[in-house]
């Protein structure tokens, strides 16, 4: 998750480390502009895993990510270490979506849609009394 959106939902943005996640894979869903992640074999999904959540920001983003997907335990991997670690991660909840294809780049994403994903970020806060 963006840095912009992580402060959107939590008014602050948690310490994290880049870190990897082994045997996922990031999709892109048609139709949506953010993506979902379901294991797969051989992939590996590149990210950062969020440090000191509170009980109520960890709520946050659970309420933010909503039933499409489910906070599991999983491995991953710091990358500036070879430390495996225990997270959590939001794994999309319908495995045989068939809206789901290709790979989706964060890059791309930033440069094309952070700004209306912003807005849209501070217009479900609002609706749910958050800001």
């Amino acid at each position: 998750m963006a840095d912009e959106v992580l402060h959107v939902l939590l008014t602050r943005v948690p310490s994290s480390s880049p870190a990897l996640l082994p045997n996922f894979h990031r999709l892109s869903i048609k139709g949506r502009v953010y993506p979902a992640i379901l294991a797969k074999e051989n992939k590996t999904v590149s990210g950062k895993v969020l440090k000191g959540l509170t009980d109520a920001e960890l709520e946050m983003l659970d309420t933010f990510e909503d039933e499409r997907y489910i906070r599991k335990s999983v491995e991953i991997s710091l990358v500036d270490k070879s430390e495996k670690l225990l997270a959590e991660a939001y794994v999309w909840s319908n495995v045989d979506d068939p809206d789901l294809y290709g790979e989706w780049d964060f890059e791309e994403w930033k440069r094309l849609h952070i700004n209306d994903y912003i807005t849209k970020t501070k217009n479900f806060m609002e609706r749910i009394g958050g800001a």
